[in-house]
């Protein structure tokens, strides 16, 4: 049985030392699909740390992040079965990563819209929620950081939904425009096409918002 102990990251990061040098990738997969948890424990130390950033790079929450990766992994526990040898199992997290935070995103834009449907109803006043700071006394330089990381974060998540993914794998995780293809399941001019016309995008978006001074 699958516990919480198995996700938690620093003790995984920690001794990623320990498990460098132990199953090969088709051992752990053969491992894995024989309900082996050490081999689970060794998956989760390889990449649990590239499966949060790619999931924090759709969502741009870190406990969003967090709990979305550990999703993720239980996903490949109870599915392995399934697991195609003719793509890499990195491929194949990452693909998993990808589908559950844009799954995410999708659900959490509903309850968004059917929260304003029920506030307009019982006649509240729309807000948008800000996320205080840990401390009150914030250095002004901090807080300015912070605001242009969120309005960066905010650019990035109105792009469109591929044009996103492709830009978070490639910026995020430096995947390679192959790797990214692999994932995405698209052709590299594909991936190229999309990573470029994000770019113009985020240039636009980010220049528009330069002269509204968001900064």
């Amino acid at each position: 049985m699958l516990n919480a102990s198995y996700f938690q990251s620093p003790c995984l990061i920690a001794n990623f030392q320990e498990f460098k040098f132990g199953m090969t990738e088709t051992e752990i997969i053969q491992k894995l699909q024989q309900g082996n948890e050490q081999a689970f424990k060794q998956l989760v130390g390889l990449y649990q740390k590239r499966v949060v950033n790619t999931c924090f790079g759709l969502v741009h929450n870190t406990e969003d992040a967090e709990d979305i990766a550990q999703e993720v992994f239980i996903e490949v526990f109870r599915s392995i079965q399934n697991f195609r040898a003719d793509a890499k199992l990195s491929t194949w997290l990452y693909r998993i990563a990808v589908n559950r935070s844009l799954n995410f995103i999708r659900d959490n834009k509903r309850r968004k819209w059917f929260q304003s449907v029920d506030d307009i109803v019982r006649g509240k006043n729309a807000s948008i929620e800000v996320i205080s700071p840990a401390h009150s006394e914030t250095p002004a330089a901090e807080m300015e950081n912070r605001q242009r990381a969120n309005i960066l974060h905010e650019v990035i998540g109105s792009l469109p939904e591929n044009q996103k993914t492709a830009f978070t794998l490639n910026k995020y995780e430096d995947l390679s425009y192959k790797e990214i293809s692999e994932v995405m399941e698209m052709s590299v001019s594909s991936v190229e096409s999309l990573i470029h016309r994000a770019k113009l995008n985020l240039q636009k978006k980010l220049y528009n918002c330069y002269k509204k001074k968001c900064f």
